[in-house]
């Protein structure tokens, strides 16, 4: 891999996350007028008509797509990601952008606390640790010895684990299935199982809200876009640490379009879940990179 490869892919993913923190910003308007379950449906449905699409154009066209060694857990996949959205849309509308984001940036440590029982990888001392500091932050974030805590700061903690679990069994389809199968399967099961709920949650819209949901779908589908290339071009370890940036920029959007506040305990609670999550990061850069030698 070039350094020119890995620079354009970090550009790449910095691109990525500033159209997920806009498409966040967005998501928060709307779900702050109607039914979370119509906001993400029409999203889905623009989503998975962008998979298919995708699908025809891959060597074997659909047939090759739906064809799955792991139906069962593609199917799982599926249902979990569309709750983990769901989820996180609602936490959006109660807590605003930046406090869900800085709890939902742990969800690369619970990655890593889980890859063991699930993927029967090791974690060692160091990768602990930093576990840990990381949930030393979300307690700083959430406060729970405080009395203003509400249990509506446990439901960002609900969509990382959400995300942790889908992001695993990811990484475990991926031994037979190719990501072109696993990203299909994504959009597909995804709109299938909330157009029922979506529909009967239907509510009308205006026509400058219709505009706001059309923008939203076309971002879903530009973030996942500058995603894929920017893992083809760069090797992952390279561009994921870049995918904090998020953070920064939904909490940008948050301060100045929704008059968010940014509450101490939140930047520095948030600030130990990034440095323990981009030292979690680097030691499995590490362990690969003995692999390898060995």
């Amino acid at each position: 891999m070039t350094q020119q490869n890995t620079r354009l892919g970090i550009w790449l993913m910095i691109a990525t996350t500033a159209v997920f923190a806009a498409q966040d910003g967005v998501s928060r308007h709307l779900a702050g007028t109607y039914n979370v379950f119509m906001v993400v449906m029409i999203r889905y449905w623009f989503f998975a008509a962008f998979v298919t699409t995708l699908a025809m154009r891959q060597p074997g066209g659909l047939r090759h797509s739906v064809r799955s060694a792991f139906p069962w857990l593609q199917l799982a996949r599926g249902a979990i990601l569309i709750a983990e959205i769901c989820v996180l849309i609602l936490s959006f509308t109660r807590l605003g952008l930046i406090e869900s984001h800085a709890v939902f940036a742990c969800y690369p440590l619970l990655i890593a606390a889980l890859s063991g029982p699930i993927l029967g990888e090791k974690v060692g001392w160091r990768r602990w640790s930093a576990i840990l500091v990381g949930f030393l932050g979300v307690i700083i974030i959430l406060q729970p010895d405080s009395g203003v805590f509400s249990p509506w700061a446990l439901v960002p903690f609900a969509a990382a684990l959400l995300f942790a679990v889908y992001g695993l069994l990811t990484r475990f389809v991926a031994r037979r299935d190719a990501a072109s199968v696993s990203f299909f399967w994504t959009g597909i099961i995804g709109a299938v199982l909330i157009t029922p709920l979506g529909l009967t949650h239907w509510e009308p819209m205006t026509a400058p809200d219709w505009g706001w949901m059309a923008a939203l779908c076309l971002m879903g589908v530009l973030g996942h876009w500058l995603l894929i290339k920017a893992y083809a071009v760069a090797e992952a370890s390279a561009v994921q640490p870049f995918a904090y940036l998020q953070l920064v920029f939904a909490s940008a959007i948050g301060l100045t379009l929704f008059s968010e506040v940014l509450r101490p305990n939140v930047a520095i609670g948030a600030g130990l879940v990034v440095a323990a999550g981009l030292f979690t990061l680097w030691r499995a850069q590490v362990r690969a990179r003995a692999a390898r030698q060995s």
